[in-house]
């Protein structure tokens, strides 16, 4: 699915809309979020994201809700929203902002953007070198890791991983863990439980909820008690979303990770 907006505003929006989680942590970010007047249900962060009027899901909003709010500019992602959406808000008229945060360098892109209409500009670029600071500060401690392998799970049933393409194999790779599922050109492969056994990773990653327990996960898998990850204990459960939105807490889920594979 691929759609552009070339848009041009000769003023800066007063009111915003937008469609997806991530954008609304970058808008935060750069301390518009008093702009914004609508977004989803699941946009839960920071905490003043909550209040804010919801007018849709991950996967369906309300047009007309929308229409009804009159906003000044729309944002959407190309991965997060369909192209139908786009052209029906296109054809009411409304203003739409299209960004593509894939990946880190997707990220800082699209908070640059964000920036050239809002009219804050240096204070994203202030923003960027921050974050940027902060990554390399996380590489220099990669020698010290030693080409530690990972599995990261979305899923256990079925079994799916992250491929090469997706900016979560970029938060495992920056934080100096290598993604046993690096080679997928697949955002989330399938794999195989063999096949789990056969790459043996020293770590294992899982989101943090009440159907992601080790023991259950050994019930369903007990030859996974060979792996190295869990004779070494090295489970991570992580906040999924942290690891699930590419936003401005990417940096934050790269350090930790990194700290926790230091043990520090």
């Amino acid at each position: 699915m691929i759609f552009i907006s070339n848009l041009i505003l000769t003023n800066h929006p007063k009111e915003l809309f937008h469609l997806l989680l991530n954008l609304t942590e970058l808008l935060f970010e750069l301390d518009a979020g008093n702009k914004i007047i609508g977004n989803t249900k699941y946009c839960n962060f920071p905490d003043s994201a909550k209040n804010i009027e919801k007018v849709g899901d991950l996967l369906t909003i309300d047009v007309e809700k929308i229409v009804s709010l009159n906003p000044d500019l729309i944002f959407i992602t190309v991965e997060g929203n369909s192209k139908s959406d786009y052209e029906k808000l296109k054809d009411l008229g409304l203003k739409v902002f299209v960004s593509n945060p894939r990946s880190y360098r997707g990220i800082k892109k699209t908070l640059t953007d964000m920036s050239k209409i809002l009219g804050k500009e240096s204070f994203a670029d202030s923003l960027i070198k921050g974050w940027d600071v902060r990554i390399e500060k996380v590489k220099k401690t990669h020698d010290i890791i030693f080409s530690q392998t990972v599995l990261f799970l979305v899923s256990t049933n079925p079994i799916f991983t992250v491929g090469k393409n997706s900016f979560v194999n970029e938060i495992l790779t920056f934080a100096g863990l290598i993604n046993i599922s690096a080679d997928e050109n697949n955002n989330y492969p399938m794999f195989s439980r063999e096949e789990i056994v056969k790459r043996d990773p020293d770590y294992i990653l899982l989101y943090q909820n009440n159907t992601n327990r080790i023991d259950d996960l050994l019930r369903s898998y007990p030859e996974w008690n060979t792996l190295k990850a869990i004779i070494n204990k090295n489970i991570i459960y992580v906040d999924a979303d942290l690891f699930s939105r590419p936003g401005p807490r990417f940096v934050d889920a790269v350090e930790y990770l990194n700290k926790i594979v230091l043990g520090k």
